[in-house]
């Protein structure tokens, strides 16, 4: 069962090679508006966020639309590299390495007005800002990214993460993933336990991480020498691991090999922290002691009852929404399976019934792309939609939906799935396969993706 950190080959050491080579061609491939193609315009654009996808769009538009006079607005004094949070909670990196001031990565023509939308108002073309100040924009680009509702689990407060009590959570925040490490070390230190792992049961940005936070977490449990003194188990609301088939079952397949109880339907609703104990609703064939209830599904009425189950560790993934601001605006979606989210043309980013604002990132609801790579792919979708819709020209670019997890399956070794609508494969590497496991695809994931990253912020790619 226990799994060692792998050595890179030579052939492994030939590739990287060549993923550097091919990471560097990276800007032009994504077809870069050039400066002869820029718009001259005097518009005043509004970007709501200064996270991934809005710092990228005032680098570009900066570029793109001389005379524009653009705002940002967020209250956020540092910068997160969010995709590190996974390596600074499985103990990889320092949460250092993923700090940057905000300053750093904006334009100086670019007004940077600290706060945060609290309403949109796109009938008027203004959004109201936390101070109660009003402000109007000619086209508006949402960013603010997502809500993170761990409200909604009953006794769970975020400041009980990593005081001892068994609480992580790689989401709350980057001094809340380094306490989930302690938390985790503290775990296994005390030689025997249970650790639940969980999915939530609405949409999730980086939808990979509640998984890599498990297998980077049976890593250090199998290299403590220990692992069968471990009983480790994941909960999945839906029954299922990852929206792609295979990689969905390739979890499963991998879970089993390395002794992890599966929990199918399944949705943590409460915990008591003083006692370690988890609450769940349950949905299925019932087995042993629990609650009986019932749970209406459209016209199909389904058993479900309440399970508690103590743990030694749990790692908490809350249910997300699009902000409140969002939420209480012409803006959402008013049926449908993304009614918790922005309402945008999934291909084109354009809001159906506001056509000057759009929207990019998390805030968005569409199947999967909360990544930052799918925030790289929109940004170049935007940027030439947006051009083309100043110049009253139809809309060029189209987004394929394209996403990306470098699926980390243990310390030292990755997948890097890549993919589409409809869950259809889309690689960018010839030489990397997009089904097997490779120390080369933890390097990149490790040491390659960050500089990328940085490069997206600034419009470079």
């Amino acid at each position: 069962m226990t799994r060692k950190t792998p050595h890179p080959d030579s052939k492994s050491r030939r590739d990287l090679l060549k993923l550097g080579l091919a990471s560097a061609v990276a800007g032009p491939a994504l077809g870069l508006i050039p400066d002869a193609l820029a718009q001259q315009t005097n518009a005043h654009i509004v970007i709501s966020g200064a996270g991934a996808g809005g710092i990228a769009m005032a680098n570009r538009f900066t570029r793109s639309l001389p005379g524009a006079r653009i705002t940002i607005i967020d209250s956020r004094e540092d910068h997160h590299y969010q995709p590190g949070w996974t390596l600074v909670a499985s103990a990889v990196w320092n949460k250092k390495k993923t700090l940057s001031k905000t300053a750093e990565w904006l334009p100086p023509s670019v007004n940077w007005v600290r706060g945060m939308v609290t309403e949109y108002d796109p009938d008027n073309n203004q959004v109201t800002l936390s101070n109660g100040e009003t402000l109007k924009y000619d086209y508006l680009i949402v960013a603010c990214g997502l809500q993170l509702r761990y409200e909604r689990i009953e006794g769970i407060d975020t400041r009980l993460i990593g005081q001892g009590k068994g609480i992580g959570s790689v989401y709350a925040g980057i001094n809340e993933a380094e306490a989930t490490s302690v938390e985790i070390d503290r775990w296994i230190a005390s030689g025997r336990g249970t650790g639940l792992f969980n999915l939530p049961p609405t949409a999730l940005k980086c939808a990979g991480a509640p998984l890599k936070m498990t297998f980077t977490t049976l890593s250090r449990l199998e290299n403590s020498g220990k692992r069968d003194q471990f009983n480790v188990e994941f909960m999945t609301p839906s029954g299922g691991l990852f929206g792609v088939p295979f990689y969905n079952d390739f979890v499963k397949q991998r879970f089993t090999e390395q002794g992890v109880i599966r929990n199918d339907f399944w949705t943590l609703t409460g915990i008591d922290a003083d006692a370690k104990k988890a609450t769940y609703k349950v949905k299925g064939e019932r087995t042993g002691t629990a609650t009986s209830g019932h749970y209406t599904v459209g016209s199909e009425q389904q058993d479900t009852w309440e399970e508690t189950r103590d743990y030694d560790f749990i790692h908490v993934v809350p249910p997300m929404t699009a902000p409140e601001s969002i939420l209480n605006s012409p803006l959402r979606f008013s049926e449908g399976p993304f009614v918790d989210w922005m309402e945008v043309d999934r291909e084109t980013l354009q809001n159906p019934n506001y056509p000057n604002v759009w929207g990019i990132g998390d805030v968005m609801g569409m199947p999967s792309n909360k990544t930052a790579a799918s925030v790289k792919m929109q940004a170049n979708v935007l940027e030439q939609n947006f051009l083309a819709y100043l110049q009253d020209r139809p809309l060029p670019a189209r987004h394929n939906g394209y996403t990306s997890c470098p699926l980390i399956t243990s310390i030292g070794k990755a997948m890097l799935v890549e993919f589409g609508w409809d869950s259809k494969l889309l690689p960018s590497f010839s030489f990397i396969d997009p089904k097997e496991e490779s120390w080369t695809v933890w390097v990149m994931k490790e040491r390659m993706l960050r500089p990328a990253y940085y490069a997206m912020l600034e419009g470079k790619i």
